[in-house]
């Protein structure tokens, strides 16, 4: 860890627990992540995306007792 950023480490613990809720959620929002909400609305746009190819025959379904017959031969040991 970079000294600055120790620094600022070190000088942020001794703030009060609520104050620091408050700059992790400010250094987090810094960081332009994906919200809850936008994160909801990327899987539903997948799972209709999804709903759409199986509809249409363009994806082949698999019974999940095959892919997990398939992942433990795979994966034996």
């Amino acid at each position: 860890m970079p000294v600055v950023a120790k620094k600022v480490f070190d000088e942020a613990l001794s703030l009060p627990a609520e104050t620091r809720v408050s700059l992790v959620e400010k250094l987090l929002a810094s960081l332009n992540l994906p919200t809850q909400p936008e994160i909801d609305q990327l899987w539903a746009e997948e799972a209709e995306r999804r709903i759409s190819q199986i509809d249409k025959g363009k994806v082949k379904l698999v019974a999940g007792e095959k892919v997990l017959s398939n992942i433990r031969k795979k994966y034996r040991r």
